[in-house]
């Protein structure tokens, strides 16, 4: 579905006009124009870009998927690809959706790559900031990456819970191994995903706010590096999850290793415990005669040896902590 708006001195004058109406209408003075595709073919985006000069290359571009984050400068218009984010929580895959952006100095053009991206979220940060419409251009263009940059930071928070929640797990009296390894593998993948997405925006925000590129004016600017700022905490949280994710995967190894000595110790203690009585059951087992072979006395002074020589051990071990 093709949505379009056209702003003059501001104020928003008409929307959901056809395309094809979209020159006349910038031949009107003091008209800005914000046109949106859905799965365009490259032929529809030739024709509009027939409309506005846009360049073959950045075209291409916007037509084909899987384009980096990125910001592409052209004679007469810049072109920026983008990606949006979305989950629920850290057990989902975080769902993208690609979005490729002319700007000119009088249009702006967003190419959705598929209907994932809630773009009316977009119009309605936009209606919310009627004060700085006059801006035309860049006013759309900080709206529209304001809201893509939000969505970034919602993402990394929720993988922050579940990091924090892994945390939590390895430290539990008898903590799931296999459930802690599948989700820390989970998660894992889930910051891989998004840093592709979100670690490279802080740079092209970076460049987008360029004085000679003249993308953010003088109204707008304290808003773009506002905007940056956001990106950047998101694009440095996220490798701060990396480390924090790294971290629990060794401390999860460093425990069970722990708890193995610990295991090893206790047996080693109770296998020396057990060895006395079964080494003087063992001597007194002998085929040959011996002090107290054949009499009651000599029963009782070997189950008073074991019992006293297990006894001591016993408690040597306990005061040592070996038990």
């Amino acid at each position: 579905m093709t949505k379009t708006r056209a702003y003059r001195d501001g104020t928003l004058q008409k929307e959901d006009f056809p395309v094809a109406e979209a020159a006349a209408v910038l031949a009107e003075p003091g008209t800005v124009v914000w046109i949106d595709l859905c799965e365009p073919s490259e032929a529809d985006l030739s024709r509009l870009a027939g409309d506005l000069g846009l360049h073959r290359l950045a075209v291409e571009d916007a037509v084909q998927e899987h384009q980096r984050p990125k910001l592409d400068r052209y004679d007469g218009h810049a072109f920026l690809t983008a990606y949006a984010v979305r989950f629920g929580s850290a057990s989902d895959r975080p769902q993208t959706s690609e979005l490729a952006v002319f700007i000119t100095p009088r249009a702006l053009v967003t190419v959705r790559k598929e209907d994932g991206f809630d773009i009316d979220a977009v119009t309605d940060r936009w209606d919310q900031a009627p004060d700085l419409a006059a801006s035309g251009v860049p006013f759309l263009l900080h709206g529209l990456l304001d809201h893509v940059v939000d969505g970034h930071f919602d993402a990394v928070q929720v993988l922050d819970d579940e990091v924090e929640a892994l945390e939590d797990l390895v430290f539990d009296d008898r903590p799931d191994t296999d459930e802690l390894q599948r989700r820390s593998f989970r998660v894992r993948k889930n910051l891989t995903r998004l840093r592709k997405v979100v670690g490279p925006v802080p740079d092209v925000l970076g460049s987008l706010m360029r004085p000679d590129l003249h993308l953010a004016d003088g109204t707008t600017r304290p808003y773009f590096a506002d905007v940056h700022d956001h990106a950047r905490q998101a694009a440095d949280h996220l490798e701060a999850l990396r480390e924090r994710l790294t971290t629990v995967r060794e401390t999860q190894l460093n425990l069970q290793s722990d708890r193995l000595n610990l295991i090893m110790k206790k047996v080693t203690g109770w296998a020396a415990v057990i060895a006395v009585p079964t080494a003087v059951t063992g001597f007194y087992g002998q085929n040959v005669p011996y002090p107290g072979n054949g009499t009651t006395a000599g029963f009782w002074v070997s189950t008073t040896v074991m019992l006293v020589l297990s006894v001591g051990l016993y408690v040597l071990f306990k005061k040592r902590d070996w038990l």
